[in-house]
């Protein structure tokens, strides 16, 4: 019986602050009172406030630019609020939306499509927020996946606690568009996204609202919801689906379900699928049993991520183009993280205060180190979850102790050492080589357990053909002969580039 309450706790189904509040009808005309008040979050608009302050100066700090998405759970705050806060601290407080969707799966009602509220506006104990009704009506009228059910708002709890997150955070104005999920269809799910995809851009906002695991033990939590996250910055929904099902077939104990608004990130990943500037990067993760209030042997999961889609600029880089400044800033960490390290095998601390958004992303990177001007380490990443300037900390010391082709870097070759950095962009998967253009493009070649890769810069350096690139990358870096590529996966990437002589000749 306790588990049983516990359970209910946890899902709000009980009140976790103050005695259950009513809902009212929903008419035409009338504004969604708040339904989850009292039971998921306080019910007091002090109390309520004095929470999120709370949860928001402990969470993650800022660190994805250009984010246009994010996925928040939506227990009681208690339990995942934590999670959620660090999902909506991603966002730029000061900008201005068109329009911010909440993209929620129903938990009380099941029915074809999905419901837009389009009868008023969304209430919460911190005052109203507006909805775009006329935005509403037409996403209604225009596509028959989408409808008006007054049983899927009438008690949604998935959707409604989203919002104060986004009345605290935000610091302009914004109008909703709330859509609750009836369907248990892919092919529905694969309709909802093809229509909401226009929308999907930095005007607007979407938060996709799911909690992860529920019910099985701590341990088993945390591995099936690092499987589902793992699945979902595949960014592809087939592998979403394969590991859900895979689950199932599992039997793990008392697991229920690995992701309770599957049908809404189904949705997302319909929409960001195949398009090469968007990245997923997970934000924070924790389950129940993180909580005073719960319990390790039966927990939700509960992870947030941020949907980022790379600026076009003139470079091409997107999020990876970086001022005089920053780049000197990198540089100096390389420099003085391998003087440190080499001479007293210290990592040296690094005051991050006043450190821009591009120093602190998450993004995979290079160093190069070369010796009057011949190669003498190079060693880096093509993915993080750690701020770009760790990274090249990180892959400094890497490329000058570790890199198998030469001996250790000694003290005394320091000073004739030259640095270069190259930040990556997200990889794209190619299936021909017509898709590769040197000196813009570094190729990773991966085939079974093997894999390669050649920085953008190498074809420019080496004068080399698209097979001569492609054929020394296979052979010489992945090992799969010369002319393993072609049967082989194959990506590409951009690089911003940057030394320390090209930087000292722009300051002369």
């Amino acid at each position: 019986m306790q588990q049983f309450l516990r359970r209910l706790l946890i899902m709000g189904l009980l009140s976790s602050f103050h005695p259950g509040c009513s809902s009212q009808d929903n008419a035409p005309g009338q504004d969604r009172q708040a339904a989850a008040a009292g039971r998921f979050y306080p019910g007091n608009p002090r109390e309520l406030k004095a929470n999120l302050a709370g949860l928001f100066s402990n969470c993650k700090p800022r660190s994805v630019p250009h984010v246009i998405g994010i996925v928040a759970p939506h227990a009681g705050y208690v339990f995942s609020g934590m999670v959620a806060a660090s999902a909506y601290n991603q966002l730029d407080p000061e900008k201005k939306y068109e329009n911010i969707f909440v993209i929620a799966s129903s938990h009380q009602v099941s029915f074809m499509g999905a419901s837009v509220y389009n009868r008023g506006n969304y209430v919460t104990p911190i005052g109203t927020v507006p909805v775009n009704i006329p935005l509403a009506n037409k996403l209604i009228e225009d596509y028959p996946v989408f409808t008006f059910n007054p049983e899927a708002d009438h008690t949604e709890h998935s959707l409604e606690v989203q919002i104060p997150f986004l009345q605290y955070h935000l610091k302009k104005e914004f109008q909703l568009i709330p859509i609750v999920l009836g369907t248990q269809s892919e092919e529905s799910c694969k309709k909802i996204a093809m229509a909401l995809k226009p929308y999907f851009n930095e005007k607007n906002l979407f938060v996709f609202s799911t909690d992860f695991s529920h019910y099985p033990s701590y341990t088993e939590a945390v591995a099936a919801d690092k499987a589902t996250c793992d699945a979902i910055l595949k960014n592809m929904p087939d592998a979403l689906m394969k590991t859900l099902h895979g689950y199932e077939k599992r039997n793990v104990p008392n697991l229920v379900t690995n992701l309770c608004g599957w049908t809404s990130i189904l949705t997302m990943l319909y929409m960001t699928a195949n398009d090469p500037e968007i990245t997923i990067t997970p934000i924070h993760y924790m389950n129940s049993g993180d909580s005073k209030y719960g319990d390790t042997t039966q927990v939700v999961g509960y992870w947030s991520l941020a949907v980022s889609k790379a600026s076009k600029t003139a470079g091409g880089m997107g999020d990876f183009s970086f001022s005089q400044d920053e780049e000197a800033t990198l540089l100096e960490i390389a420099r003085k993280t391998i003087s440190s390290y080499i001479r007293e095998r210290r990592i040296p601390e690094i005051d991050t205060v006043g450190f821009s958004q591009n120093l602190m992303m998450k993004a995979g990177a290079f160093v190069t180190l070369r010796e009057k001007g011949e190669l003498r380490g190079c060693i880096g990443r093509f993915t993080s979850d750690i701020p770009l300037y760790k990274v090249v900390q990180q892959m400094a010391i890497s490329a000058s102790t570790e890199d198998n082709r030469f001996k250790e870097v000694t003290p005394g070759e320091i000073d004739q050492l030259e640095i270069e950095i190259s930040v990556l962009s997200p990889m794209k998967r190619i299936y021909s080589p017509d898709d590769i253009i040197l000196g813009k493009h570094g190729i990773y070649i991966k085939k079974g357990y093997f894999s390669g890769t050649f920085l953008p810069q190498v074809a420019t350096e080496t004068g080399w053909t698209k097979e001569e690139f492609l054929g020394h990358c296979a052979r010489d870096k992945a090992g799969i002969g010369w002319d393993g590529w072609k049967d082989a996966e194959l990506f590409t990437y951009e690089a911003c580039v940057f030394e320390e002589g090209e930087l000292n000749d722009r300051k002369d």
